[in-house]
């Protein structure tokens, strides 16, 4: 399998994603929206910072029992319910994200919704693997 990362001259430097990214692989793997849910089903977290790990942590974790790891990772969504907020937390999600998943960043996006589906819920992250 191999990942491409394309962060063409001509647009903005990425900070904390990749512009496009070119995967080549025999397995496609849909990651569903995952939230800060614990094992029992409950939010944890009471900060954006808190939930966003927890909620990659599962993203993650169903990416290896899917057979894939971080750098596999084509694209990801990020939903969250306060857009300034995730701005003004991105440094520290940017540290949660490196710890997580390393530095290979994926193709992102960040879409500001009014709730989520738990209420408690402050993001969602969903995503695409491309493994061999």
């Amino acid at each position: 399998m191999s990942v491409d990362r394309v962060n063409p001259a001509g647009l903005a430097p990425p900070t904390g994603f990749s512009h496009a990214v070119v995967a080549t692989g025999t397995r496609v793997v849909f990651l569903a929206g995952q939230t800060a849910l614990d094992a029992d089903g409950k939010v944890v977290g009471q900060t954006l910072t808190e939930q966003f790990s927890t909620a990659l942590g599962n993203l993650l974790t169903a990416l290896a029992a899917a057979g894939g790891r971080p750098a596999d990772l084509a694209r990801v969504t990020v939903y969250v319910t306060d857009v300034a907020a995730y701005r003004a937390a991105a440094p520290e999600l940017g540290r949660v994200w490196r710890e997580l998943a390393g530095r290979d960043y994926p193709a992102m996006a960040v879409v500001g919704i009014v709730r989520l589906w738990d209420e408690a819920a402050l993001v969602e992250l969903d995503g695409v693997a491309v493994l061999e």
